[in-house]
């Protein structure tokens, strides 16, 4: 029987909402290698993709070494895992590739359980937190690259460089506005629109989802209050059922002695 790879998840671990939002960042960093290696963009956006890349390559590490951190056996995580590592390597563009595994990986896991609902109801924060992640990268990877390239080479436009591209979209999706930086093409003014409506909506769930956070209690302290209204009802219940034992046992003794009395007499 062949040996399964140690870099697939064993088959009885459902897919956590983090390794969905790191399968789903795989795969656009993935398009995004691609079009460097075989797109005909020009240096400014070329120099935009690599610089996205290399923030996601960031988020990458980090999220492997907070696993690293978080997992019991780290000599057992690293076995499994190490090809993570190496896909977050930046500036590699050989090395990127194995970001393949990881969306094959999570893949593999959705076909084995064939549900993705449970593990979101399950964990909502984690889902929550994760979509934020997903959604913030892949808005700031499409505005900026889309804004640079209908305003590069127009008469007038202040949108030019990478960082310039980097920062509108920054600015745009958090409805700052502060007008440094604007489009002047009708494409333009109409993916600033989109990603304002976008950055409304984006921040608008962080509130509630904030709010949700310091308002309402912590999934931890529900579970010890509802272990601790349990233990109260069964220790209730223990003591009421010696109460009725005891006095079940005095009954038998007078009814006992009753028996007694009658028989001597």
């Amino acid at each position: 029987m062949a040996t399964k790879k140690r870099w697939l998840l064993q088959p009885e671990t459902p897919p956590t909402p983090g390794q969905l939002a790191m399968m789903l960042l795989s795969l656009l960093s993935v398009i995004v290698v691609l079009v460097l290696t075989f797109g005909r963009v020009d240096g400014e956006t070329k120099r935009l993709l690599f610089m996205i890349d290399f923030s996601i390559c960031l988020i990458f590490m980090s999220n492997f070494f907070f696993e690293l951190f978080k997992a019991s056996d780290k000599v057992d995580y690293l076995k499994s895992h190490w090809i993570d590592f190496i896909a977050s390597i930046p500036a590699i563009e050989a090395l990127r590739m194995a970001r393949l595994f990881q969306i094959l990986r999570v893949i593999r896991l959705i076909r084995m359980t064939r549900s993705l609902i449970v593990p979101m109801v399950k964990q909502r924060r984690q889902a929550t937190v994760a979509s934020l992640l997903v959604a913030l990268v892949i808005i700031l990877t499409l505005s900026s690259v889309l804004v640079l390239i209908v305003e590069s080479g127009v008469e007038g436009a202040n949108i030019d460089t990478a960082e310039s591209a980097i920062w509108w979209a920054l600015v745009t999706i958090s409805t700052v506005g502060y007008g440094d930086y604007y489009p002047v093409t009708t494409a333009g003014h109409i993916i600033g629109g989109v990603v304002i409506v976008c950055g409304v909506s984006f921040f608008g769930v962080i509130s509630g989802y904030m709010a949700s956070v310091f308002v309402s209690p912590d999934e931890a302290e529900k579970l010890d209050s509802h272990a601790e209204e349990i233990r109260s009802e069964l220790n209730t219940s223990l003591r009421r059922m010696e109460d009725n034992q005891q006095k079940l046992l005095a009954e038998i003794d007078e009814l006992k002695q009753a028996i007694q009395d009658k028989k001597t007499e």
